[in-house]
């Protein structure tokens, strides 16, 4: 059994550069050695979760949502048509609960910064200038317009036609691009989405005859082509689309965050604690899919 090619989209779910990020405040605080066994300060979550709050997460979290709403059916569209029902909307909703998903997303984030303290001010100081809390409004504002999928298209022209052209605006975006991993950093995103939802369909008893973990990792890895494809035609529209409005010098800025040891590990950070809750997610959704398929409550 293959899985669809939309489970593909999880790993698109990361794709909005920095843009993309809480535990309640107060009780944990990260620790982590250094390489010559000092322990390094301690990460505080209550500044991890003003960081966030800064990146406008609840935002990105909404949208992140309205996605996961609109996955949910095309996900009963093509595993189980005309099955999916109220019950099943009812277990898509819950499992994309926002709160849950940042909940989970602070958590790893905090750890994932756990080393990075002496970065923290300049992360915090990029994102919260003025430069900075624009940029991530046209990010959150782009992923928006592009759940529309006439404006999904229309960026995809729009993007083909910049490329064949070339110039300034062309050589900045695959930069940007490339800065921050953003292909490679997605594609294992999405593979990592695709065997988490494998996991939870075989756990559940979708497949005839329980699949190995070598067969889930080959049929994935089989993806891998046509993930990269998608993850590609979606991701550079979407830069296009979100940066449009910032001048070369607000990208350029941009840029050299980005090309920083504060920009490197923040990403890194970013995708880290992404790709914990989209795996979550993936799993939650593959035994939610597999009771449903085989008429169970869920």
């Amino acid at each position: 059994m293959s899985l669809p090619k939309a489970v593909s989209a999880f790993g698109l779910s990361l794709a909005l550069g920095f843009g993309l990020a809480v535990i309640p405040a107060g009780s944990f605080s990260a620790r982590a050695e250094t390489v010559a066994g000092q322990v390094a300060p301690a990460v505080d979550a209550a500044r991890v979760a003003a960081l966030a709050q800064t990146l406008k997460m609840d935002a990105i979290f909404a949208v992140m949502r309205e996605e996961g709403l609109e996955y949910g059916q095309t996900l009963a569209d093509e595993m189980f048509p005309g099955n999916g029902g109220a019950q099943w909307q009812a277990t898509v909703s819950k499992i994309y609960d926002a709160e849950t998903m940042r909940s989970r997303f602070s958590a790893a984030l905090t750890e994932a910064l756990a080393t990075s303290e002496p970065e923290l001010a300049a992360m915090e100081g990029f994102f919260g200038s003025a430069q900075g809390q624009a940029i991530l409004q046209l990010e959150i504002e782009a992923r928006r317009a592009m759940l529309d999928d006439d404006i999904e298209d229309a960026a995809k022209l729009a993007w083909q036609d910049m490329q064949a052209s070339g110039g300034d605006r062309v050589d900045r975006l695959m930069r940007f691009a490339s800065v921050n991993d953003l292909v490679e950093s997605n594609v294992m995103g999405a593979m990592n989405a695709n065997l988490a939802f494998y996991r939870g369909l075989s756990e559940s008893g979708a497949f005839p005859q329980a699949m190995t973990e070598d067969q889930m990792l080959a049929d994935v890895w089989a993806q891998e082509p046509d993930v990269r494809t998608e993850t590609t035609d979606w991701l550079f529209p979407f830069l296009m689309l979100a940066y449009q409005p910032l001048s070369e010098q607000d990208l350029d800025a941009y840029i050299g965050f980005s090309e920083t040891p504060a920009g490197q590990k923040l990403n890194a950070a970013l995708f880290s604690a992404y790709d914990a809750v989209f795996s979550q997610i993936s799993y939650d959704l593959g035994r939610a899919a597999a009771a449903q398929m085989m008429g169970e409550d869920i």
